[in-house]
């Protein structure tokens, strides 16, 4: 049997209203979440938080030791919750993230999280050279608009984008088809 680990990416304040880096529409992505918290708690199956802080000081946003920096208070974390501290978009580079899959058997994650276009899209590639199988849940991650040069490009598109591009290497999903056919108990 193979075994499914949610995998929650970046849920942190400064990507919210008010917040140092604010995607478009985070509120949608985090309800999506819960739900599969939810789940994944109700089915005794793990759930992996990912905690991006910058080291500078002098960083953007993530700054260590700041409001922004928390994980989001509506996210199900207690006591027992496994929370990977990261410096990089890449959620396995020079973290213990690959460890505790192996310590806890896991061959498929299920990938939610901010930003798409960032640290869910490289932490689903590097998921993917390590062997995992991966499931980016769509509507459970979220992204901002993005500009080059003089050319702007709205949140949407990059969603559009980045979702359109992993799909050629990574199953994508909805929440509700993943709580539909993905049976956590027999795992």
């Amino acid at each position: 049997m193979k075994k499914t680990a949610l995998l929650v990416i970046d849920v942190q304040n400064d990507y919210f209203a008010n917040g140092k880096m604010e995607l478009h529409h985070p509120e949608d992505a985090l309800n999506n979440i819960n739900r599969l918290e939810q789940h994944f708690i109700q089915a005794k199956q793990p759930i992996i938080y990912i905690q991006h802080i910058f080291k500078d000081p002098d960083a953007a946003f993530f700054v260590q030791d700041t409001d922004g920096v928390k994980l989001h208070a509506d996210l199900k974390i207690d006591e027992d919750s496994t929370i990977i501290i990261k410096h990089f978009p890449n959620s396995f580079f020079q973290t213990t993230l690959q460890q505790h899959l192996k310590q806890m058997g896991v061959s498929q994650l299920l990938i939610t999280g901010m930003m798409t276009h960032m640290c869910v899209d490289a932490t689903t590639r590097a998921a993917l050279e390590l062997g995992y199988e991966t499931v980016v849940v769509s509507d459970a991650t979220a992204t901002k608009s993005l500009q080059f040069a003089e050319h702007a490009v709205d949140a949407q598109t990059v969603q559009y984008t980045l979702l359109a591009a992993l799909q050629m290497i990574s199953e994508l999903s909805l929440t509700q088809d993943v709580l539909n056919t993905i049976d956590l108990s027999t795992v």
